[in-house]
């Protein structure tokens, strides 16, 4: 054999052993650049599997993932298998610990975003004792629909600071007597300057209450008109944040329109979605308020005709 021949042999047997020697394609990072598009990550010794997990999680619904129908695929799975994170399970909800969520730094009670330091005591106590307490008695729902329809010229503050004098006004807010209030009792209560009601007010909520009458002939009682508009039961909304919270539904748009229908006024949806909201006709208190939960047990109670 001539030394060129010998050359060439020695140089294609040693390209042989290097091909044996180079390590086989890594067929899981092909595939896996599929679930984890932006690349795996390497700290200073190896992957980062935090950012593994989260990428494999987020595409959990890929099926091509779980198609185990050829061996490459199933050894694939496998190795996926074993470095997804295991399946969470959520413990127990512990009562005591949501207890302690509606409960601030100071040991209060966490009370609705709008209750602050600041807060008028009547504000709050109608807040603690009233908002969301389903209410079913007619004076009681007549009188929180013609409170509600003094916010066009007030707030709830400067209305229940004066609720006393306005149930000794307007007689308990009873319809059968506000009805009958003539030309004397209206001026009277107009005078009133504790009261600050505008005449055209009073007049307002003396009507309201003959309509007041004209649904309990037709219904039966106030009440019962009032709560088949939610079914006889309240509506439990579970909002988190006060701009959740809406100022008029399809509910109170329903309801206002069919008030006007039987001669209320000052009944638009803003104004009766206030008096759902304060009747307990809905219950908005914030998820996190300690008084979400007391008028939510309150509204599964069944109902109680009139």
């Amino acid at each position: 054999m001539s030394k060129a021949n010998v050359r060439r042999h020695i140089l294609e047997k040693n390209k042989l052993l290097k091909e044996k020697e180079k390590p086989a394609p890594n067929i899981l990072s092909k595939h896996l650049k599929r679930v984890y598009p932006i690349g795996l990550q390497r700290s200073s010794s190896s992957f980062s599997l935090s950012s593994l997990s989260l990428s494999l999680s987020q595409n959990s619904n890929d099926s091509s993932l779980t198609d185990c129908s050829t061996p490459l695929a199933h050894k694939i799975s496998l190795a996926l298998r074993l470095i997804a994170p295991h399946e969470r399970r959520e413990a127990p909800v512990d009562k005591n610990l949501q207890q302690q969520s509606q409960e601030t730094d100071a040991g209060e009670l966490k009370r609705c975003n709008w209750i602050t330091k600041n807060s008028d005591s009547a504000y709050v106590a109608f807040h603690d004792e009233c908002w969301g307490v389903p209410v079913y008695d007619d004076n009681p729902l007549f009188e929180l629909l013609a409170m509600s329809g003094m916010l066009m010229d007030y707030n709830w503050t400067e209305i229940l600071k004066r609720r006393e004098l306005l149930r000794e006004a307007f007689a308990g807010f009873d319809p059968n007597i506000v009805a009958k209030m003539g030309e004397q009792e209206i001026e009277e209560i107009t005078s009133n300057k504790e009261l600050m009601v505008a005449e055209s007010r009073v007049r307002c909520i003396v009507d309201n209450a003959k309509c007041v009458l004209k649904i309990v002939r037709e219904f039966g009682s106030f009440g019962s008109y009032m709560w088949g508009y939610v079914n006889h039961k309240p509506v439990i909304n579970r909002y988190r944040y006060p701009r959740n919270v809406p100022l008029r539904t399809p509910k109170a748009e329903a309801m206002s329109k069919d008030l006007i229908k039987h001669g209320f006024r000052l009944v638009g949806p803003v104004i009766v979605y206030s008096f759902m909201q304060a009747a307990g006709l809905t219950i908005d208190h914030l998820v996190d308020c300690y008084r979400h939960s007391e008028c939510v047990g309150l509204a599964e109670r069944p109902w109680r005709h009139i």
